[in-house]
């Protein structure tokens, strides 16, 4: 189980250079620093935020291919993302699971045109398929998108693809890594590069809780900040050239009225060349995304007022109807971090293909890529930052590496939608808290899939210091419905402060905290 105060001393009394030190706790970051401690070497990682606070709890859950770039012709990308596809199902089958996903045709031509195509993407996958794509006559696609528009739908195919839950799996990555023996400590912002003749020996870190700075040595330092990629990079060499440019994806979140049953929606190109999903996720719809540049990275992205626009138009387009605001159950923003390319127009264009650097004092910085991959770029990382620092060879040991939660039933067998099915096997666990105490037996909020049981146990062992951290990572209440998520806050505040031992003005201080970032979920029209 994970344990702050625990994190804590170890990184701050160890008195020996860690082999490597990771900056940055979402995927990438955490990845790198678990395929580090796969090898035998010894890791710690440090977050600004809470893990997956940025752009690695904020995808469209999807593990997916990309045959948005089966489409573009990269086929070299396309088969490495279905093969780690294949490989998140098999490490974490309680997090991540086939999905269906249908794409309405409303010109013959469509129809085998897509079929063919994705047949192509079947075969690529190989053993790892996730299911045999088909093509579907009208009558079918209305029955198995029965709110679809109608009006001149010709057909349509079906294919699968993964489907999984973005910040839950991070959080399952930060734990296999204690597990392994690596330190993830949360709040902890690198504040500082250290240099010994000329080479990055260390970091200065300040924990956040305690406003504490304390330094750290290291063979290596990986920086996998994601969106904040350049700015780390600035730290180190002023003069650095930017390797990135932002992009900003928005998704909203509609009452499963708008797709009822259990198929997702694709629409594989949109009027301005956008790839466009409906997908049922925890009881309700994610739509998106939207694909804009924006000038600078943060961590609370809001939604731009085209970006929305772009949302309820095309909703309306494929069912028939836009959403009313109160529809909108929630509204969210996530940011990728994109490889400049010369000559590109739109960030639609840019690569999603990571990229490795090694600076002159020998900072390893990985950036770009997608969620999917996220296992790849960590073991190229980590090749490279050991060759940098001399450390003894080692292969990476995570492509069959099982998550934390991983069981045996989950493997072969698992109810996805059972409230409690992402902890795999730490469900049990948490239905003896509800046992053991009626209190956490009550529902979190009568519109959320929730139970108090799961508060207490993100603040006793999953390392969740906020109400935030509770509200949109360790439950996904913030995305799936944010008012009911901001009238819930009291409620878990109170219970949090009975865990941590807080007072009455640190859950005063939480609830205002979380209703302001609350409110840019909210979507007023």
């Amino acid at each position: 189980m994970m344990n702050r105060e625990a994190s804590l001393k170890r990184a701050m009394s160890e008195t020996r250079p860690w082999d490597v030190v990771v900056i940055g706790g979402g995927a990438t970051g955490l990845g790198c620093a678990l395929d580090a401690v796969s090898r035998g070497y010894t890791a710690l990682l440090v977050e600004q935020a809470d893990f997956a606070k940025a752009t690695s709890s904020r995808s469209t859950k999807l593990a997916h291919g990309g045959v948005r770039y089966l489409q573009q012709g990269n086929l070299s990308l396309v088969l490495e993302a279905l093969k780690e596809r294949g490989r998140m199902l098999r490490n974490a089958p309680h997090l991540v699971r086939r999905q269906s996903f249908v794409i309405p045709a409303y010109s013959a031509w469509e129809v085998p045109f897509y079929g063919i195509g994705l047949t192509m993407y079947d075969a690529l996958s190989g053993k790892a398929s996730f299911g045999r794509s088909r093509m579907l006559g009208k009558a079918t696609v209305k029955q198995m998108l029965p709110t679809v528009v109608g009006d001149h739908l010709a057909g349509g195919v079906e294919y699968y693809d993964g489907q999984f839950d973005d910040a839950r799996y991070c959080l399952a990555l930060a734990q296999t890594l204690e597990e392994k023996g690596g330190t993830a400590l949360n709040y902890a912002r690198m504040v500082g590069l250290h240099k010994t003749n000329g080479r990055i020996s260390g970091v200065s870190i300040r924990d956040l809780e305690s406003e504490t700075t304390f330094d750290v040595q290291a063979r290596v330092v990986i920086n996998a900040t994601g969106i904040f990629t350049d700015e780390v990079r600035v730290l180190d060499e002023q003069d650095a050239t930017p390797m990135l440019t932002v992009s900003q994806g928005s998704h909203f979140v509609l009452p499963k009225e708008f797709l009822p049953g259990t198929h997702a929606l694709m629409v594989p190109k949109t009027a301005d060349g956008r790839v466009l999903f409906a997908i049922p996720w925890h009881g309700a719809v994610v739509v998106g995304t939207t694909d804009e540049g924006v000038p600078a990275a943060s961590l609370e992205p809001r939604a731009m007022a085209g970006e929305r626009e772009f949302l309820r138009h095309h909703i309306g387009l494929y069912f028939g109807r836009q959403p009313k605001p109160e529809e909108v159950l929630s509204m969210w923003s996530g940011l990728r971090p994109l490889v400049r390319k010369q000559g590109a127009k739109n960030t639609a264009a840019l690569s999603r293909e990571h990229t490795v650097v090694v600076s002159e004092s020998k900072l390893v910085s990985i950036t770009g890529g997608k969620w999917t991959t996220y296992r790849r770029m960590a073991e190229d990382t980590v090749n490279v930052a050991a060759e940098a620092a001399g450390l003894a060879r080692q292969p990476s040991q995570t492509q069959e590496l099982r998550l934390h939660g991983w069981t045996a039933e989950a493997a072969a067998h698992l109810d996805a939608e059972h409230e409690l099915a992402v902890y795999g096997g730490d469900q049990a666990a948490i239905d003896a808290l509800a046992a053991d105490d009626t209190t956490l037996a009550q529902p979190l909020h009568a519109r959320l899939p929730y139970r108090m049981a799961e508060v207490a146990w993100a603040a006793r062992h999953e390392m969740a210091r906020t109400v935030e951290d509770v509200l949109a990572r360790r439950t996904r209440a913030l995305f799936l419905d944010a008012r009911a998520a901001s009238e819930a806050a009291p409620a878990v505040a109170a219970c949090m402060a009975a865990t941590l031992g807080k007072d009455a003005a640190w859950q005063q201080q939480q609830i205002e905290s979380f209703r302001a970032i609350a409110s840019g979920y909210i979507y007023e029209g």
